[in-house]
């Protein structure tokens, strides 16, 4: 692969919500897999575990945790927090942006919190891709072992793409660990990390046509030793 080819599969990446029906063959999810298990790992751990759903079984775990969703049970938390309690600049600026340009998309108007939580919602669907995935860890280990697990993630993202396939990490899932661990048989010592939606794009969707943005290399790394 040229260098064009692999960046263009990274930059071509976005976080899809809408797909199509198209189904995707188990070879090509598994050769995705597995070339993606070549990402990096302290001392070759390789931290990474998971559940790949299609057809009844996946709709049964959208089921399950939608009827959760539904019932807005409190109880229902992450194991590992993902976000601050509180954000701040820069991120909290980017934040609001990438959530006001989505609704913007969708024709969602500040303040329609029942419009907002029926998206929220489309993330326990996997926003009808043909694939979900569940990736878990296994408590015990570190936070060395969740940095591993990031380059796997990406690793799948970008596999994807190289073969026109798209997808969309999904951390929501990781609030309903408890009814995934109960739908799948995660076992106790695994923690949910998050979900991947895998499929093929429906490029008329309109929620497809965002594209965020991002800082250049000068904004957020120093260089040092470099002539001016």
């Amino acid at each position: 692969m040229t260098a064009f080819e692999t960046d263009r599969a990274m930059t071509s990446r976005l976080s899809v919500r809408a797909f199509l029906p198209t189904p995707v063959p188990r070879p090509d999810i598994e050769a995705i897999l597995d070339v993606s298990a070549r990402a990096p790992s302290g001392t070759n751990m390789q931290p990474w575990r998971g559940h790949v759903l299609i057809g009844a079984e996946k709709n049964a775990l959208c089921d399950a945790v939608c009827a959760a969703f539904d019932r807005a049970d409190p109880a229902h938390k992450r194991e590992v927090k993902y976000y601050p309690d509180e954000f701040f600049e820069p991120y909290l600026s980017r934040r609001r942006k990438v959530g006001w340009d989505l609704y913007g998309l969708l024709g969602i108007a500040r303040g329609d919190a029942a419009k907002m939580k029926a998206q929220h919602r489309r993330n326990f669907r996997f926003f009808d891709a043909p694939v979900g995935m569940i990736f878990t860890i296994d408590r015990k280990l570190e936070t060395g072992s969740w940095l591993d697990y990031g380059m796997f993630l990406q690793n799948i993202m970008t596999a994807a793409r190289a073969r026109g396939l798209d997808t969309c990490a999904q951390a929501a899932w990781s609030q309903y660990h408890r009814v995934i661990r109960s739908t799948l048989g995660v076992p106790e010592e695994e923690i949910v990390v998050c979900g991947m939606a895998l499929g093929y794009a429906d490029r008329d969707a309109p929620v497809n046509a965002m594209q965020t943005e991002r800082a250049a290399a000068r904004d957020f790394m120093s260089f040092h030793g470099f002539p001016d």
